[in-house]
């Protein structure tokens, strides 16, 4: 189960930090100047997941930085083209005279294209960046217990949503039948997870088709999470939305301006309050957040904006 926390506040710029039970590595979506995101949470990020580099989703990747010296691990950098030399230029404002080789290092994996991401790998103390390969797919993470898709969306630049998605899984039901577990159970998912259904199963002395006990399991449906920040409220964009994340358990979306500044929000290619609401709706979505909300507001107006969201996106 994903268990997500805002690290910023609603007068901040937007950072979400995300964490799974019983997995000790975290995953940093943004980095806006959040004033809740400690030094442990950066000290535990695995990925930053960044959408694009406008000053407000970008400005404290320094501080993180400063954090993640001496962790001595690879840390993964995902975000739209560019994103490499960005980081390596911010890197390299510092000076690194008394930083050793394998305290720390980046890996970069920078979105070209729908189905094509650019790997860099960059180390101190030079913070030279290498091309180490292309990935020719549009997962851009994956491990045991998740992967991570995304789609670029229009911002007037490129901006990348993410979608997190627990991998489904097998579940036995003994109850269903009259046996006792053992190895077999684990030969049964097997045949179930590869489909080879005609594989032979052994369960106390007796020989099954595997097909013949598949009425045992179920499939677990994994958790999904989106994150989806700055974009045009066009139907272009809203496409590519209800593409990806169509029936997500839950969603963080962009309402940056309230819907009397629905102008202000086509102009700067940002979403608004009813726009936001109404997509998560279309999209089935079961719990939708709205978040990164224009500093321009008072607190009265972002809970307006809320309340505009929220409208929208129950009727």
């Amino acid at each position: 189960m994903f268990l997500p926390e805002l690290k910023s506040q609603a007068n901040e710029d937007i950072c979400l930090l995300i964490k799974l039970d019983n997995h000790t590595p975290y995953y940093i979506c943004e980095c806006g100047d959040a004033s809740w995101l400690s030094v442990k949470d950066c000290q535990n990020a695995e990925v930053i997941f960044i959408s694009h580099t406008h000053i407000d989703h970008f400005v404290n990747f320094d501080t993180i930085l400063r954090h993640q010296i001496g962790i001595e691990k690879k840390v993964v950098i995902c975000g739209p083209m560019g994103i490499a030399a960005q980081v390596q230029s911010k890197i390299k404002a510092y000076t690194w005279n008394l930083i050793e080789v394998g305290s720390m290092a980046y890996e970069i994996r920078e979105i070209i294209s729908p189905q094509e991401i650019h790997l860099y790998e960059i180390e101190p103390p030079k913070w030279e960046l290498r091309k180490t390969g292309i990935i020719q797919e549009n997962t851009i993470l994956k491990n045991d217990r998740f992967q991570v898709n995304f789609t670029i969306l229009d911002h007037k630049i490129p901006s990348i949503a993410y979608l997190f998605r627990e991998i489904d899984t097998v579940k036995i039901d003994l109850s269903k039948g009259s046996f006792r577990g053992g190895s077999w159970v684990r030969e049964l998912k097997m045949a179930f997870e590869q489909k080879t259904p005609e594989n032979e199963v052994v369960v106390e002395g007796v020989t099954y088709a595997a097909e013949d006990l598949f009425y045992l399991l179920e499939v677990k449906k994994g958790a999904s999470l989106g994150v989806i920040m700055d974009h045009a409220p066009s139907t272009e964009n809203h496409a590519k939305i209800k593409a990806l994340f169509s029936a997500c358990n839950k969603v963080f979306i962009e309402s940056f301006y309230k819907l009397e500044d629905k102008e202000f929000a086509e102009i700067n290619f940002h979403s608004y309050s009813q726009a936001s609401g109404r997509i998560m709706r279309e999209c089935d979505v079961k719990e939708a957040i709205p978040v990164h909300f224009s500093r321009k507001y008072k607190l009265e107006d972002v809970k307006l904006l809320i309340q505009e969201f929220e409208e929208a996106y129950s009727h």
